[in-house]
């Protein structure tokens, strides 16, 4: 699969507190984010991955394939003020610019959670010359879709032309989980919706069961180990009504993996009364662009 290199761009204006989305739009987003910094390290580990907000058009972090330091930015975003669309996707293109690997095919995946207040005509301008320059946007449009929805669908119907692929516009209605909704989209499963085939609901402890057999059949085996336990309570002790005999063979291979996880965090928490906390080591880097 061709390389790529993809400037992630997230909505930080002060729309971003809104409870519409669980628990915060923000907080929504930064799910969100993670699941696609980890699809497009599924894809192909070459790919590099930056991080620009939108509201202060501010370059948090540059092209890099670690995306723990996307992460570690990615939490010290607050909201605060309104996003300038047009200006952040030009800092964005500037930024794919100056990639290091030039064969890597450009793209560019911006979170709207609050009103565009750039009119069509200057959007239009913006996506033929993004369109020129062989960019590709993926947009998500979340919070305020009533207000944004038909000038980003004229944004990429402009940026697709008459192929009409290559550039996506994923709306999220309130009320749903944003996580979920782009685990299907084109934006994290690809076109073909294969892009994260195995990684199931392990991505947000940092799995990937596609790249990582031996660990997922580990898993299965620490599973089915506690289910057999649980099996054996119940019957010992008909006053333990708590615990549901789980049918391994009926579940989808992400459910096994979430299960798993579960088992061994309170297999942990019954062997263990001593927390352990683990530090991330903090990387800050930031990039800032002067053009005319």
């Amino acid at each position: 699969m061709s390389q790529e290199a993809t400037i992630i761009a997230v909505d930080n204006s002060d729309y971003m507190r809104n409870g519409d989305f669980f628990p915060t739009r923000l907080q929504a987003q930064n799910d969100a984010v993670g699941l696609i910094c980890q699809s497009k390290r599924q894809r192909n580990p070459e790919n590099t991955i930056g991080l620009l907000s939108l509201a202060n058009t501010e370059v948090l972090c540059t092209l890099t394939n670690d995306v723990s330091k996307i992460y570690n930015r990615l939490h010290l975003v607050e909201p605060k003020g309104s996003i300038i669309f047009c200006s952040s996707i030009r800092i964005a293109h500037l930024a794919l610019r100056h990639r290091q690997l030039r064969h890597q095919k450009m793209r560019i995946v911006c979170f709207i959670g609050s009103p565009i207040l750039e009119d069509e005509k200057e959007l239009t301008r913006l996506a033929k010359r993004l369109k020129k320059e062989k960019v590709n946007v993926d947009i998500i449009n979340f919070g305020e879709n009533e207000t944004n929805e038909q000038k980003l669908s004229e944004f990429i119907d402009t940026l697709n032309g008459k192929d009409g692929t290559g550039s996506h516009l994923i709306s999220v209605a309130p009320g749903t989980v944003l996580h979920d909704t782009l685990m299907t989209s084109p934006v994290v499963a690809g076109e073909d919706g294969s892009g994260m085939a195995g990684a199931g609901l392990g991505l947000e402890f940092g799995l990937d069961g596609a790249e990582d057999p031996d660990l997922l059949y580990a898993l299965r085996v620490s599973m089915e180990d506690q289910r057999m336990r649980q099996e054996h309570e119940v019957n010992g002790d008909g006053s333990n009504t708590s615990v549901v005999a789980t049918s391994l063979p009926a579940m989808s291979e992400e459910d096994q993996i979430a299960y798993a996880l579960r088992m061994s965090l309170q297999q942990m928490g019954e062997e263990t009364t001593q927390p352990t906390t683990t530090t991330l080591e903090s990387n800050q880097v930031s990039l800032l662009f002067l053009y005319v």
